[in-house]
């Protein structure tokens, strides 16, 4: 006699007509826990044909399942000849004990299974990243990072250059050189904390909150150090204690730029299309300048308006206070202002690989995962060597260049030095923005770097003899031909970076602003003292020197520091030789990378096929141990 679908559902038993191990395999919902026992209290004590019609066993001796319909031998009787009170307290702790062992095997199930499916998406993720059109070229997002750009670069470049007032101000018992050097320490001190908030940022962005909210905590936190700085009082009146507070405040915005620039680098990229990344790329690159045009402008306005006791006094505090003015539109603008979609998709592929870290309690940071893996420092040791040489030459050009003409050659005064940095870093804008277009043309990004890295090796000794004709026109023309050479590589450079790391959303942020932040410590924060220490020791060559030409006399002691970038350019254009192509040069062909990543596939297939067979080894020992059997469904 079969049994029928209502004397199922009022006996509470579902006849099993699967096979066992199917059965098993089959997710036990949490909630029955609990309610095992509750159901099988409410039931009747069954009889032995009861329990031969529905309750299919497997016997000590055999494994055959017997359903009582005449198909399969009989069930062994004896199991039944205890009390039915403790054949149901046998039975629910025989049930409870499966569903602590079955509940984590069958999470475990479900995650390896989606892992692999994860693992066909993820198998050509890195090649075709850079390929696929995931942003909308959305303009909200390209606003917020360049208004974040200016508003930092602002805030940033304003002490660079104040460093002369600033030194006078905070260091005044030195001498007039020693100032500018205690100013330009101070100035290196905020570089210091630059890959500190790589890391800190790259957390928030990548694993944490996304690339939205990073940039507003960075925007939050230069505004306060800003402000105080304006209003701190001078060595005159708090002694000691007020450089103490510069340095601690200058600490504190080069921890905010640290994740800055990177951050609206990737958002910005992030949300646009393949065609338009190298333009978008630079745009914000030339809002990074623009923050530096804007200081600029206004540190030449308080100079042109006020007297230079005045300036000295109290003036080089108003630009600091004016960025009280631009916090509120950058508010408004970040506001609007979604997060990028690439992110959120991207980031949800890889939330299976950390929960198997997390429940294997090997939850790490973003920064491990990305020094821990040998193509990933390659290609991070890759990306700091390029910018070695962009770093420190946009850093001497736009920052060091004004001083070296107005302070430490006294050939023109700060206003004009100023004025003429104002227009080569609009001009240079200019050169930018052409470049970032040009680079979304050429078959790779790095073969206009390959054009304009030999250009730097040449044009910044030949900036420094111009310099030499003590004319503004040679002054000006040295300048020009150095801006130009670096935007044919900076045009596509932010792009590049953001593809680099782009197949990785939950290391790109972390990847980008640790590679950049780290050049920029170690070749563009050193750069204005390297630069000042090799012009005194070009004044000791020159005069030490005896019997030489007038004109080489001078010439070349004084094309140190240009001479010095040029080594470091040329450790960049072997960089660019040497780094593993990105995605975005998959397309041509890129068998290292390829091998690369198969290399990482690999090792995450093996981690997969390991909790595989964890999982069949507990198969084997839950249906292979005498005595025990599976017991029916419980509803």
């Amino acid at each position: 006699m079969e049994p029928s679908e209502e004397g199922t559902q009022n006996n509470g038993i579902v006849p099993m007509m699967e096979d066992p191990l199917a059965q098993l395999q089959r997710p036990v919902p949490h909630a029955r826990r609990t309610d095992s026992s509750v159901a099988l209290s409410n039931l009747p004590p069954p009889s032995q044909s009861t329990c031969m019609a529905s309750a299919p066993v497997i016997d000590t001796t055999t494994t055959t399942t017997t359903a009582g319909n005449g198909t399969a031998p009989m069930i062994d009787a004896t199991k039944f000849g205890r009390s039915s009170s403790a054949r149901q307290r046998s039975f629910t702790a025989r049930i409870e004990g499966m569903e602590k062992l079955q509940t984590p095997f069958a999470e475990d199930n479900e995650n390896l299974t989606e892992a692999e499916k994860r693992m066909k998406e993820e198998e050509l993720s890195f090649y075709s990243a850079s390929d696929n059109d995931h942003g909308d070229d959305n303009i909200w997002g390209l606003l917020s990072g360049v208004g974040g750009n200016i508003y930092e670069w602002y805030d940033f470049a304003v002490y660079g250059l104040l460093a002369p007032e600033i030194g006078a101000s905070f260091f005044p018992q030195s001498s007039k050189e020693l100032q500018l050097v205690n100013s330009f320490g101070v100035y290196l001190a905020a570089f210091v904390m630059r890959p500190i908030g790589a890391i800190l940022f790259g957390e928030i962005g990548d694993r944490m909150v996304g690339r939205k909210h990073a940039l507003v905590v960075s925007i939050l936190l230069i505004t306060v150090p800003s402000v105080l700085m304006g209003v701190l009082p001078g060595y005159a009146k708090w002694g000691v204690l007020s450089p103490i507070l510069l340095v601690l405040l200058r600490m504190m915005q080069g921890l905010s730029v640290g994740g800055q620039l990177a951050g609206s680098y990737v958002l910005s990229i992030e949300q646009s299309s393949s065609r338009t990344r190298g333009f978008r790329g630079s745009v914000c690159d030339a809002s990074s300048v623009g923050g530096f045009l804007l200081a600029s402008l206004v540190t030449s306005c308080v100079r042109w308006s006020l007297t230079k006791d005045q300036v000295d006094a109290w003036g080089w505090r108003l630009p600091f206070l004016f960025s009280l003015l631009l916090a509120p539109l950058l508010y408004h603008v970040v506001s609007h202002t979604e997060e990028s979609k690439f992110w959120a998709e991207r980031s949800e592929q890889k939330e299976m690989q950390e929960e198997i870290r997390e429940a294997e309690g090997d939850s790490r940071p973003a920064i491990y995962d990305l020094l821990s893996s040998p193509f990933r420092r390659r290609q991070l040791v890759g990306m700091i060597g390029i910018l070695s040489a962009t770093t420190s030459t946009f850093y001497i050009l736009f920052l060091w260049t004004p001083v070296y003409l107005s302070e430490l050659r006294g050939v023109i005064t700060q206003a004009h030095a100023d004025s003429m940095n104002f227009m080569v870093v609009g001009i240079y804008i200019c050169f930018l923005l052409s470049c970032g277009r040009l680079s979304d043309t050429f078959p790779h990004r790095m073969d206009l770097m390959r054009i304009g890295l030999p250009g730097i090796i040449v044009a910044c000794p030949v900036m420094f003899a111009l310099f030499e004709t003590e004319s503004w026109w040679g002054y000006l023309i040295g300048q020009l031909l150095l801006a130009a050479c670096l935007s044919m590589i900076n045009g596509g450079l932010a792009a590049f970076e953001v593809e680099m790391w782009m197949a990785d959303p939950t290391l790109s942020f972390t990847g980008v602003a640790v590679g950049h932040n780290v050049a920029a410590t170690l070749f563009g924060g050193t750069m204005p003292l390297m630069a000042t220490f090799l012009y005194y020791k070009s004044q000791e060559l020159i005069n030490n020197a005896g019997g030489v030409d007038d004109f080489l006399h001078s010439l070349l002691p004084r094309m140190l520091p240009g001479f010095y970038v040029s080594i470091l350019g040329l450790v960049s254009l072997i960089s660019v030789s040497c780094i593993v192509k990105h995605p975005h040069d998959v397309r041509t062909g890129a068998p290292k990378l390829r091998a690369a990543v198969e290399a990482e596939n690999r090792k995450f297939r093996a981690a997969l096929d390991a909790k595989k067979k964890r999982r069949k080894n507990l198969e084997d020992q839950l249906n292979h141990t005498d005595g025990h059997y599976l017991p029916p469904q419980i509803t």
